[in-house]
């Protein structure tokens, strides 16, 4: 496999350490080799933060594509650039097929990442230049890695290739491992992560810890049948006295108006260090820094809707009809530039919901706004309310706008629009009017949250006939969100995923819970009019690669049935 051959050489490409010892002793000083440049504890940690600039590569950087694959094709959303001639994952039957490069991508960023963890374990014994106490956690993390992508790829992909070691010379005979030993693997590795890896509350903020690898085993555990031990493992993370729940208002913006589910996304509100103890693991990004030059536009991007260049005809104080644009331009106060390439499906928007739930609050999802171009007749109308959104295209123009992502009316400076005397143009209504390049959201990010292993937890119970227990962690999460506590008649695994959309939407990998429940094809065609229009039945897996298939010339990696 090219990913897995070539890996190595990816690691030691970013390791900056040469040796200066004695000028008469003949060393390679002007290139890198593994003897050289992993030897010490900082050059384990070069390697291991190559580790977790990929996890955020994956999720921010690479082609809009391939990682939007985790979100939309679901339940919870589709592809509105390509709604009316359907193409990309709108298309699931002409485009999740072994040659696509949606599946292909994925797949080498995954190997890529457990190629180098491989490396990292295998030359970490080599060294005597690092104490046991590093040692142990150079290890944990590296499995913790390695574990993080099997599970990916045994989600997605069902078995496949399995490679524990370094890989030092070419190979073209790998074959596949069953889905159930691959999830054996991943829970051997998250096993060893959480003897060796410190408590959450030892280590700095976006490091990997114990709490968040046992969160991890109760997924792997429930794949496996194993639910009494996912119950434990999700209750040793519950129970932990350094993690809780954030039910009361906290943070940067608490004084102003909000709900503490708001709370959770604002700016510098992710951390540990600021005082929160929901997170398990919170992807870093420091803005204006050098070495983290993206963040996640999912939300400040590609969810929020095309509504910029809205155009309406409203009647002035004469009668006379009047076009102009609803809206003053990109604004903060609109969550930045959005293109609307990923559009929730109604079932998000409008059939999941009940009560006051303030997950659906006007802070964190904005079913109506103002219209805010003082120069249009209807300035200062309610786009939806007083009629006028029925002027817009409702696919890609205009839908509800979805605030956990962005750095609502927080954006940084560099942003705002300013007139020629240096001051920021404004809105009728306050609103900063910002550049096309306000398209991200220039915070850290969560990737997995206790919440979620209240619902792991639930999971398991439910897998085990104990509905009474599942629905009691179901109602923990939605107390914290002021909704009407569900009845154990009606919690089964659909009302879970359900709950999972409800708290976690636009968080969690989507498509990584479907296909490991098998769930992605049942889900999407009564869920989503427009995927589920193409799927078929064997999309609850997606394609080997071809061109893995192709060069693995010694030997045969079989196809999952259907491609």
């Amino acid at each position: 496999m090219k990913t897995i051959k070539y890996g190595i050489s990816l690691l030691l490409s970013l390791l900056t350490f040469i040796g200066c010892d004695d000028f008469l002793e003949e060393k390679p000083l002007d290139f890198y080799s593994p003897e050289n440049s992993m030897v010490t504890t900082e050059h384990f940690q070069s390697s291991l933060n190559y580790l977790y600039n990929r996890v955020r590569r994956q999720l921010w950087e690479m082609d809009p594509d391939s990682r939007l694959a985790f979100y939309y094709a679901t339940d919870f959303a589709h592809n509105s650039t390509d709604y009316y001639k359907p193409a990309k994952l709108n298309d699931y039957v002409n485009t999740m097929v072994p040659t696509s490069n949606i599946p292909k991508n994925i797949w080498n960023e995954v190997y890529d990442v457990i190629t180098n963890a491989n490396v990292i374990l295998n030359r970490i014994d080599q060294t005597d230049q690092v104490n046991d106490e590093n040692k142990s956690v150079i290890k944990g993390e590296a499995k913790f890695f390695r574990a993080y992508f099997y599970r990916m790829l045994a989600h997605l992909f069902g078995g496949v290739p399995l490679t524990l070691e370094e890989v030092t010379v070419p190979r073209r005979d790998y074959v596949r491992a069953t889905r159930e030993e691959v999830y054996k693997q991943t829970k051997q590795d998250l096993e060893d992560a959480v003897n060796l890896l410190p408590d959450i509350e030892s280590v700095k903020d976006g490091k990997v810890n114990k709490q968040l690898a046992l969160h991890l085993l109760t997924e792997i555990n429930i794949c496996l049948g194993l639910y009494d031990e996912a119950v434990k493992t999700a209750s040793d993370v519950i129970n932990h006295p350094e993690l809780c729940l954030m039910t009361d208002r906290f943070g940067s913006r608490q004084a102003e108006e909000g709900d503490v589910y708001w709370d959770l996304y604002r700016l510098n509100n992710q951390n540990r260090t600021s005082g929160n103890k929901e997170g398990l693991w919170v992807l870093q990004y420091d803005y204006l820094n050098s070495g983290s030059t993206t963040s996640s536009n999912l939300g400040g991007y590609f969810i929020i809707p095309f509504y910029q260049n809205i155009m309406i005809t409203a009647k002035n104080a004469a009668g006379e009809d009047v076009a102009t644009t609803a809206f003053a331009g990109i604004t903060d106060g609109m969550g930045g530039r959005g293109i609307g390439w990923v559009q929730p499906t109604k079932y998000f928007f409008e059939e999941i919901w009940s009560g006051n739930d303030i997950r659906n609050s006007e802070y964190n999802i904005m079913h109506d706004v103002r219209i805010n171009n003082s120069t249009s007749p209807a300035a200062g109308k309610w786009f939806v309310k007083d009629g006028y959104s029925k002027q817009a295209d409702s696919i890609r123009q205009w839908y509800p706008i979805i605030t956990k992502f962005s750095r609502m009316n927080n954006f940084p400076e560099e942003f705002w629009l300013r007139d020629s005397n240096g001051n920021p143009l404004m809105t009728m209504f306050g609103e900063h009017l910002m550049s096309n390049s306000a398209n991200s959201s220039y915070k850290d990010e969560y990737l997995f949250r206790l919440a979620e292993t209240y619902l792991l937890r639930a999971e398991a119970y439910l897998m085990k006939g104990d509905k009474a227990s599942a629905t009691a962690d179901i109602n923990v999460i939605r107390k914290r969100a002021h909704a009407e506590p569900a009845g154990a008649d009606e919690v089964d695994i659909d009302y879970l995923l359900d709950e999972r959309m409800r708290e976690l939407y636009g968080e969690e990998l989507r498509m990584l819970t479907l296909c490991r429940m098998g769930k992605l094809v049942e889900r999407n065609r009564k869920y989503n009019p427009v995927t589920g229009k193409s799927i078929e039945n064997h999309h609850n897996l997606w394609p080997i690669p071809y061109s893995e298939i192709e060069r693995n010339t010694e030997a045969v990696i079989e196809q999952n049935p259907g491609y």
